[in-house]
């Protein structure tokens, strides 16, 4: 530890996660700024989705490529208080403009008589090396397909230390492209602790805190399994970190506030759309979070410590988006009797004859189908009840290249209503598009020399040389052992999962992980025996890509009682193409939350 990071021993920083998704909700910064001593406001905005629709908003008008949301509802109508009390803004809204994005927030508050000092962070963009990644025969780091033809808006995601370096120089806010998410939190750390490039461990320990507060309410009671509990979502808290130099925070949330701060609501977050916790992969170090610890210390706090960090990798990775043809989607009502039977014989009707009015055409076939009867548990596979529910929504997902043909299928399946099932109505989504254009995605590695960070306020560029070197060694990585069971006698019994450990889940593109944490420590080793690789694979595989060749990793988490689950080409494509009803994922948790584990009877007599 350096003597800067010496210094600042006894200090506390205190950051509000004020966005978790670009459309996140307005009621963050109003309750943020009651927070007495707040020193950042931190916005995540770009979810990998966001920026194939940032792409296409530059495409259509190159001065665009962010949402003026950020400025109209989140900061704009704060800037003077946010300038009289010194509380700095950190965020990725910038997308694919973050110079345009800081222009106009520049002039909201000239127009305020403010005097806002705006820095950039740029050189994620990184299109202009596509035509020689191509030629180098770069793959897609998840499937090993190479990169498709024609356009593609390549970004690499950069680190901490260039937001670190702008705020050095004095910037009210910072304004970045494609970061990863938790720099926007790890790079005022940096800069408040004086951390340095190789004090991995507490950079591992910013990233933890970055990474809780990168979602927003998610920390703080939003999707949490015993949903229950948690008061008043109208007025949900949104989180704040209460960031110590020795790399522990204190997760709370602002008083007065709905929501809840618990070690379920936290630990839940921690392991939120993470693949190996012991190589959690970011620029400027590689994350071990198998000793994180999670304390309730008081109401609505909770102290979390105990990252681990090696060097960082000697690549970044890579996030493209490209045009990947059209789709039509149905959304239609159908009511009364036999409702399900009715909704399946619209669909393969509807499916029938658009396919014939494409061949009478010579377009060719549709190059994706799927449907699902909405309130009869589709994606529950084999495990779906016996429903016969009186009213369900039949959706319908058609991909063409041509967008003729997807507007043919979204005006085609409005005359369900008139010359198919009895008690067929219309949906709201008349009024959407009756096609739209699909976003693929994919994602690679690139060496970090090829890629540089520059950094710029108010226009002028500082200057900046990234200090982060290379040199992760995957062999210094030590498994830690799965739980073993304890010696016990009497009758085993099964319960289902949900009373032992809380879960949440989510989407990685074509992966999705779920992350099981025991609701006491004495749970563990039970969960960790019934929830094998064979039984949790088994559970889930119906709904892999290619079930006959299903692919799923458990790692253990011992510091948090917990295990992560990791479920390969299991999202349908991703979350921007995937048709399913939860192209999220989110509902993976619940699924799992069903199955059965066997504990001793006494345990379960005991509570």
């Amino acid at each position: 530890m350096g003597d800067a990071v010496r210094g600042a021993e006894g200090k506390v920083v205190r950051i509000g996660g004020a966005s978790g998704a670009l459309n996140d909700s307005a009621i963050a910064v109003p309750a943020l700024l009651t927070v007495p001593g707040l020193d950042y406001l931190a916005f995540d905005y770009l979810g990998e989705g966001a920026m194939g629709i940032f792409r296409r908003m530059k495409q259509a008008d190159p001065a665009s490529g962010f949402l003026p949301d950020f400025v109209d509802i989140h900061v704009g109508p704060y800037l003077a208080e946010l300038k009289a009390r010194g509380i700095r803004v950190v965020a990725n809204a910038g997308g694919m403009n973050p110079e345009g994005l800081a222009e106009l927030i520049r002039k909201r508050g000239r127009e305020q008589g403010l005097d806002l000092r705006v820095a950039t962070v740029t050189g994620d963009d990184v299109e202009a090396l596509v035509p020689a990644l191509r030629a180098e025969g770069l793959r897609d780091m998840y499937n090993g397909m190479p990169l498709p033809e024609g356009g593609i808006g390549l970004h690499a995601y950069l680190g901490a230390f260039p937001i670190a370096r702008a705020l050095a120089a004095g910037a009210d806010m910072v304004i970045t492209g494609r970061v990863v998410d938790s720099a926007l939190i790890l790079g005022p750390l940096i800069h408040e602790f004086g951390w340095g490039a190789e004090d991995y461990d507490l950079l591992a320990a910013g990233t933890v805190a970055g990474h809780l507060l990168e979602c927003g309410a998610q920390a703080t009671g939003g999707t949490f399994t015993d949903w229950q509990d948690v008061p008043d979502w109208a007025n949900i808290g949104f989180p704040v970190g209460e960031c110590h130099a020795d790399g522990s925070v204190v997760m709370t949330k602002p008083e007065g506030t709905g929501g809840l701060v618990s070690v379920g609501t936290i630990a839940e977050q921690l392991l939120y759309e993470v693949g190996d916790p012991q190589a959690y992969i970011v620029p400027d170090v590689v994350c071990d979070f198998t000793g994180v610890t999670v304390e309730q210390v008081g109401p609505n706090r909770v102290r979390v410590a105990g990252a681990k960090g090696y060097p960082p990798t000697g690549s970044l990775k890579l996030c493209g988006t490209y045009d990947d043809g059209w789709r039509s989607v149905a959304l239609i009502p159908v009511s009364g009797m036999d409702a399900a039977a009715k909704a399946r014989r619209t669909a393969d009707a509807l499916l029938e004859r658009t396919g014939r009015m494409l061949r009478e055409r010579n377009w060719g076939e549709w190059r994706m189908t799927h449907s699902e009867v909405i309130g009869t548990e589709t994606a529950w596979g084999p495990r779906a009840q016996a429903l016969g529910p009186r009213e369900v929504l039949l959706k319908i997902v058609v991909d063409h290249d041509n967008p003729a043909a997807c507007m043919l299928f979204g005006r085609e399946q409005t005359t369900a209503i008139m010359n198919m099932a009895v008690g067929t109505s219309i949906a709201p989504i008349i009024a959407a598009p009756r096609a739209f254009p699909l976003t693929g995605m994919v994602f690679g590695l690139i060496g970090r020399d090829r890629v540089k960070a520059r950094v710029w306020l108010d226009g002028t560029e500082l200057d900046f040389d990234d200090p982060v070197r290379a040199g992760f060694d995957p062999a210094k990585i030590v498994r830690p052992a799965a739980p073993a069971l304890p010696e016990t006698s009497g009758p085993l019994v099964e319960v289902p999962l949900v009373r032992l450990a809380w879960a949440r889940s989510g989407d990685k593109g074509r992966l999705f992980n779920v992350g099981v944490i025991a609701r006491e420590a004495r749970f563990l080793p039970w969960i960790r025996a019934s929830l094998t690789q064979a039984a949790v694979t088994d559970w889930y595989r119906h709904l892999f890509d290619d079930p006959a060749h299903a692919r799923l990793e458990i790692f253990d988490v011992p510091g948090c009682h917990a295990i992560n689950i990791l479920a390969h080409d299991a999202q349908g494509g991703g979350i921007n193409v995937s048709p399913r009803l939860d192209a999220a994922a989110k509902s993976m948790a619940q699924h799992l939350l069903e199955m059965p584990v066997r504990v001793p009877q006494a345990m379960i007599e005991r509570g």
